[in-house]
């Protein structure tokens, strides 16, 4: 075993009534947590919920629970039951506590990156969390300006412009700023976080077929197309801007590094189409490393023993790659590991 320091990866529990805790345990049974095939033992997950609960949802789900696991499972809760499947302001709080606890002691370097379980976003607002979803959240607890939400996976990169807000807002909301503000962080990661030195990036249009030059919408002869031609007066690789569903409906995104949709669905929903359960959801732009699954709470399931813990298995694992990439974690001769190549 590696006689250099674990790496800790805080997960947290998610909504109680979800299938996280279910995909927690399921993703952890029976891998070795060795960063390479000869390797045992080098990082350890800090899960913030219920010990006591953790062993008996284990002995639930068929799991068995290693006692590295158990030992380093940290309460913020006394007692934790499960209703599963339901949408409750208690569930909501459990998930707000286990969240807290976690970010905390990611400041305080008691862990060196963060897994996030699916949280119900109505139930989980209360007392010091008034957000849409992580993403802003962990932007403000981070005390930085702006955040991307990047969805990852093994050929497929996708940020969006405008995040969660209402659709009927999201036209206002395409300015050059914003889409200068989203680009840059994008180009950013892709550098810092996946190693491509001159990524490539593909920008989408907002209106169906990018406007067909004018005559279903201006906003991409006015702002994005502008904006996307001081990036290529800069040298910068990056084209567009394209019609979403040909682009991804001929497969144009392989050709391509980073794709920055517009807005949440229309990123998403292709995403999640081509990559669901093998992408990772990756918040660019923090200062520390966040990543979750690509699914919710999949309340229409929970305690059903359905769920997969594959997509949350690729969170953790996704989290300690760009931990290293970005030496955040240090690498203490473990290995780096290779991303993807540049599209050509």
């Amino acid at each position: 075993m590696s006689s250099a320091k674990k790496i800790r990866i805080g997960i947290t529990w998610g909504d109680p009534n979800g299938i996280g805790s279910e995909c927690i345990l399921k993703a952890l049974a029976g891998w070795g947590r060795g960063l390479d095939a000869g390797t045992a033992g080098d990082w350890t997950p800090v899960i913030y919920g219920n010990a006591a609960e953790l062993r008996r949802q284990a002995g639930f789900f068929g799991v068995v629970l290693d006692a590295e696991t158990e030992a380093a499972c940290v309460d913020v809760v006394s007692e934790l039951k499960p209703n599963w499947g339901a949408a409750e302001q208690a569930a909501g709080d459990i998930a707000r506590a286990s969240l807290e606890r976690a970010i905390r002691d990611l400041k305080a370097g008691a862990i060196d990156a963060l897994v996030t379980a699916p949280i119900n976003k109505d139930t989980i607002q209360g007392d010091g969390f008034s957000f849409p979803g992580h993403t802003e959240y962990l932007a403000e607890a981070a005390g930085v300006a702006d955040v991307l939400m990047f969805l990852v996976s093994s050929d497929l990169r996708v940020g969006i412009v405008t995040g969660h807000i209402p659709i009927s807002q999201v036209a206002a909301a395409i300015t050059p700023e914003a889409i200068e503000r989203k680009y840059a962080l994008m180009r950013a990661s892709l550098k810092l976080d996946f190693g491509i030195d001159e990524p490539r990036i593909a920008v989408l249009g907002l209106n169906p077929h990018a406007g067909d030059n004018g005559l279903i919408g201006g906003e991409e002869l006015a702002v994005i197309g502008p904006t996307i031609r001081s990036f290529q007066a800069a040298g910068h690789r990056v084209e567009g801007p394209f019609g979403a569903d040909g682009f991804f409906g001929n497969g144009a995104y392989k050709h391509f590094d980073g794709v920055l949709a517009m807005y949440h669905d229309q990123g998403l929903a292709p995403f999640k189409s081509l990559a669901f359960g093998s992408g990772i959801n990756f918040t660019a732009g923090l200062p520390w490393v966040r990543t979750s699954p690509d699914h919710g709470t999949a309340f229409d399931i929970a305690g059903k023993n359905l769920a997969s813990g594959n997509a949350l298995r690729g969170a953790c694992l996704g989290a300690i790659q760009i931990g290293i990439k970005r030496r955040l974690i240090p690498c203490n001769g473990r290995p780096i590991f290779a991303p993807p190549s540049s599209k050509g």
